[in-house]
């Protein structure tokens, strides 16, 4: 029986190692070629692809068109399968990858006709446009080629490798709006429902502005007292209490300090984007060098794996940075009984054939119905307008003012775009495709009155080149003035703590260095919680001895998302608690026509102070008899959820509690959630938390800052680029993991790369 036994045990272990082998062999079989020769038709002149250590794309050409055929060979080699994601994700095709589970999401973003748009925003491309995508899709197509064995991706999902299309660039574009502007479409939806539902009072106090503003002109909203609406017994019993906070919303930091603020008369910018983090991270080194009109052309930064462009980075004579820009990009509008509408059908590839799929159009846009009423949506994203490749401009501008003109009608979603050049000067500019309507409205309208300027991009964009100060800033929250926040609108702006924080810290210092401002990008300082640290704090210290433990921890909180506090976890979760709770009788009659106080949540601070500080009786949540009470009630059944979701029980240690453990950072690639087994080969390795929403150093358990980027103009060898992740998306390339130690150790990458180890060379085809 022991032999048998022991016969069993070797063989099983036999198996194990021939299965993983087998794993391992046919990874290894897609690897792609780092180094050799490669023969191309759409090239004029040699060209080459090289990679550093890291795996930065250096890409060498005799032009531009060159050079976007290079970029799309190694975004190829690279990321296909997050290109074709991107590409599906936009024009609704996620189901031929992943069957009948994403049709309803498919549906959903087919509401958006985003395939049929990008072949027509082709065609109208100017022919130098064209001719890069064109370069760029061959490139692609030309890697996919050279791969004869799929990556594994498609060989577990058994689906076919579809070649590159120019217009699938577009679509690349189309799904960063639906990242970055997506989320926020119902906004207006939200608001017209909350009017209706508790009226105008309702919608003035839950969107009252904030303490925390921060425009670069220094205007503000001024803060008047504002009446808290009563509620009804009955709403307040029926109240459901729901998780209304909106961690996935999209942010992103930056600033500049002109030449007058630096040691060598060089402006400098900051940029970090807060994007979902996951394996392979959204962005792709690269350095693209050409000539262009006799002159020699080096752009280093980040592309999209998708498109042909240098999204963020240097030229040598400026630098850009972007963050979400938040101004008002979409209306909807309720049609009366006399609108005409007509049935367009919608064709879906499934793995099973084709699923049609019906949508109701309007002259102003897609129809969607809420409560039994039509509403008709106009977003930018549905303009001929929306998507180009005119951020190919900012290549070859050379001062602040250049790269603002030429930046006006660039097609991407608007953007706080900060620029620095060589000479020390700086500038903000609201930069994408922004709608010429001039009456931004925050609830749907009649379709009466649908303003026709929506077919029109605007070219009276704020912009600000050289403030007073020599400093711009900007963190998602309004950066216009107030009297242009009326004519560009509020499509969501962030509540406005983090811009605070960043402008305070440079108000601090008259000199910067590149430490100094990676410092800032790196500040956790918990600066917007204090007053939340307060409440809790009084609260608990009403009876010291039940809580003589959560107190200590409270004065102990270090006022910092830092790793090791416990206070920290207790204030933040107790405001988030307070929120749902408080909210709840609103959010409850949301939800029945599947909308959310979500997409206002960042603008909830004021009241839900305001609601605390006062303690209206109507508002005091059913069961509790007093406000003390509840919230001290609050908090105890907030601590004793989060223990028991942390340990599996109520009693332990506050020390489970540490807020590097609840806010960990796991970066995940998309097939091992869904197939565990494949976390370690996939997955990055889990890191303790290091930062939050409302400060600088923003971090969630899959998002954060999706790139760090410091530079001056003319000096980028002391530039800095840090990454959350590796260049290439083949889990047995050396470029898989590159970086993230350094990201997460939050050391410094440098911008340039180093020297090439491989290189592919391109010659034309006679």
């Amino acid at each position: 029986m022991f032999k048998v036994i022991r016969f069993l045990f070797i063989a099983a272990i036999l198996i194990a190692l021939l299965a993983t082998a087998i794993v391992y062999g046919g990874l290894a079989l897609s690897l792609p070629a780092l180094s050799g020769v490669s023969t191309a038709t759409t090239i004029s002149d040699t060209a080459y692809l090289q990679r550093d250590e890291l795996g930065t794309a250096i890409i060498i050409a005799d032009n531009r068109t060159d050079a976007s055929y290079a970029l799309g060979y190694a975004h190829g080699q690279d990321r296909f399968f997050q290109m074709d994601l991107l590409r599906r994700n936009a024009a609704g095709e996620l189901s031929e990858l992943f069957g009948d589970a994403a049709l309803s999401l498919d549906e959903s973003t087919r509401f958006h006709q985003f395939r049929k748009r990008s072949r027509e925003i082709v065609a109208m491309l100017p022919a130098a446009q064209k001719q890069q995508l064109n370069a760029y899709a061959h490139g692609v197509n030309d890697a996919l080629a050279q791969a004869t064995f799929p990556s594994f991706e498609y060989v577990v999902t058994q689906a076919e490798r579809k070649p590159w299309l120019p217009e699938d660039s577009l679509l690349a574009i189309f799904s960063m709006y639906l990242d970055l502007q997506g989320r926020s479409l119902n906004r207006d939806l939200t608001m017209g429902a909350l009017e209706d539902s508790f009226g105008e009072d309702m919608v003035g106090f839950v969107t009252q502005p904030s303490q925390y503003q921060a425009a670069l002109d220094g205007s503000r909203f001024p803060l008047k007292k504002v009446r808290i609406p009563s509620l009804s017994a009955e709403i307040v019993t029926a109240a459901m209490t729901r998780d209304i906070d909106d961690s996935a919303v999209v942010g992103s930091n930056n600033w500049a300090v002109g030449g007058t603020l630096t040691r060598d008369g060089r402006a400098m910018l900051s940029d970090d984007m807060h994007l979902g983090i996951q394996v392979p991270i959204i962005w792709y080194r690269a350095q693209l060098n050409y000539k262009e009109d006799g002159d020699d052309r080096q752009i280093t930064g980040v592309t999209l794996p998708g498109a042909p462009a240098v999204v963020v980075g240097s030229n040598g004579h400026i630098a850009w940075g972007f963050t979400n820009g938040y101004i008002d990009t979409a209306d909807w509008y309720r049609l009366a009984d006399d609108d005409k509408t007509a049935l367009v059908s919608e064709s879906i590839p499934t793995q099973k054939g084709e699923h049609k799929y019906l949508l109701e159009m309007s002259e102003f846009g897609p129809v969607k119905i809420v409560n039994g009423e039509k509403f008709s949506l106009s977003w930018v994203a549905h303009q001929d307008y929306a998507v180009n490749l005119n951020l190919l401009n900012l290549e070859t501008a050379q001062t602040v003012e250049s790269a603002f003109e030429v930046s006006k009608e660039t097609g991407i979603p608007v953007q706080n775009m900060v620029v620095a050049d060589k000479d020390g000067n700086i500038g903000w500019q609201a930069t994408g495709a922004i709608p010429d309507r001039r009456k931004p409205a925050q609830i749907p309208l009649p379709s009466v009155r649908y303003d026709k300027a929506w077919g029109q991009q605007a070219r009276d964009v704020p912009f600000i080149i050289n403030p007073k100060r020599s400093m711009v800033w900007t963190g998602n929250s309004r950066v216009v003035s107030t009297k242009q926040d009326a004519r560009f609108g509020n499509g969501g702006y962030a509540l406005g703590a983090r811009s605070v924080q960043i402008k305070q810290r440079l108000f601090e210092k008259d000199v910067f260095d590149p430490e100094d401002f990676y410092r800032i990008q790196l500040d956790n300082e918990a600066f917007f919680l204090d007053r939340w640290h307060r409440v809790l704090l009084t609260n608990l210290q009403r009876e010291p001895a039940r809580f003589n433990d959560d107190i200590t921890a409270l004065e102990n909180w270090q006022r910092c998302a830092c790793a090791d506090s416990v206070g920290y976890t207790l204030v933040r979760k107790y405001r988030d608690t307070l929120m749902d709770i408080l909210f709840a009788p609103i959010e409850t009659q949301l939800a029945e026509n599947g909308l959310s106080l979500g997409l206002l949540e960042r603008q909830l601070e004021p009241a839900l102070w305001q609601l605390v500080d006062e303690k209206p009786a109507s508002w005091l949540p059913a069961g509790h008899a007093d406000w003390n009470r509840f919230l001290t009630t609050a908090y105890v059944t907030m601590r004793d959820d989060l223990m028991v979701d942390t340990t599996g029980h109520v009693d332990g240690s506050l020390q489970a509690l540490r807020w590097g453990s609840i806010n960990t950072l796991n970066v995940q690639h998309p097939f091992s959630r869904q197939i565990p087994i494949l976390s370690k080969l996939l997955d990055m390795p889990k890191a303790e938390a290091f930062g939050d929403r409302y400060m600088p150093a923003v971090q969630g358990k899959a998002s954060g800052a999706s790139q760090r980027l410091i530079v001056q103009p003319g000096d980028e060898v002391n530039g800095i680029l840090t990454l959350p992740g590796g260049q290439s998306g083949h889990p047995l390339s050396p470029f898989y993991r590159s970086g993230f130690d350094a990201y997460i150790e939050q050391a410094s990458t440098p911008l340039l790369p180093a020297q090439p180890h491989y290189q592919i060379v391109f010659s034309p085809a006679s």
